[in-house]
């Protein structure tokens, strides 16, 4: 099985997307016996707190399920239980190695690193772009199964 961990600054917007995204096309392909998928900020501020409205109204339009959950921190342990750890930007991946410490497996990567086109995923909380921050999500999610189901 596959552990991914998908994590932003806050997880209220783009890590929750991804992780609804990516469980939703593992849905469509059947393959949700191979993944365990979950989210996690690499800050405090929004523990506790839901998935940002931007961010249910967006995944609610196109059908994708939208588990209840609250945005959980994540932790250095976390390392050793996930494959892979997604952060949506650049800033996510320094935070993350500061929690983790360092990555001597090579799990920690950048959403859109999967892609043809590397770059960073805009934070919807200060651009409220919530359709291109879907937009670049699902493409690297696309790009990231691409990936793991070629190995």
């Amino acid at each position: 099985m596959t552990k991914v961990m998908f994590v932003c600054l806050g997880n209220i917007c783009r890590s929750p997307m991804a992780e609804f995204v990516l469980k939703d096309l593992v849905r469509k392909q059947n393959l949700e016996d191979k993944f365990y998928i979950a989210s996690a900020a690499t800050s405090s501020e929004e523990i506790g707190n839901g998935v940002h409205y931007g961010t249910v109204k967006k995944l609610n339009s196109l059908n994708i399920p939208i588990e209840n959950r609250v945005a959980t921190k994540l932790k250095s342990s976390d390392y050793e239980k996930y494959d892979y750890i997604i952060g949506m930007e650049q800033s996510n991946v320094i935070n993350i190695m500061r929690i983790i410490g360092n990555d001597p497996e090579n799990k920690v990567y950048r959403l859109l690193d999967f892609s043809e086109n590397p770059r960073d995923i805009a934070d919807p909380w200060y651009t409220g772009n919530f359709d291109k921050t879907y937009e670049d999500i699902l493409e690297g999610c696309n790009a990231f199964l691409l990936n793991v189901n070629s190995k």
